[in-house]
């Protein structure tokens, strides 16, 4: 894999979508918005060479692939979630790495705050 900060960059910031992760049971029921900002490094010249779409990721179609996990299955932890969501950056095959932060504002936290983020980097070269 060659240095992700020699690569190009797409990103999608600020993505938002309800969903029931978190330990509280009362997380589980409710559920609650979640934010997701994703940065996919990728080398993007042969899609500009080209003009052709399918050489690089589309990211209209990412958004409903990550909205989709944050919608699904519960986890506990924000770090799991932030992983499922590595997986499905990764899987696109132009994609050599990604990084994820999960943003949690409404985490049950007792006292004045005005975020909860887990931000992870996943490499091709990571995956099993």
């Amino acid at each position: 894999m060659t240095d992700p900060t020699g690569t190009d960059r797409i990103s999608v910031r600020g993505l938002r979508a309800r969903g029931r992760h978190g330990v509280l049971a009362a997380e589980r029921e409710l559920g609650q918005e979640f934010v997701v900002d994703v940065t996919l490094f990728l080398d993007t010249a042969p899609a500009a060479a080209t003009d052709d779409l399918t050489r690089t990721v589309h990211y209209g179609e990412l958004a409903q692939e990550l909205v989709k996990v944050v919608e699904g299955e519960p986890v506990d932890l924000i770090e799991t979630l932030a992983q499922r969501l590595a997986d499905v950056c990764l899987a696109y095959e132009a994609v050599e790495s990604a990084e994820v932060s999960v943003h949690k504002p409404a985490a049950p936290i007792p006292l004045p705050f005005d975020d909860v983020v887990v931000t992870i980097r996943r490499s091709r070269e990571g995956r099993g």
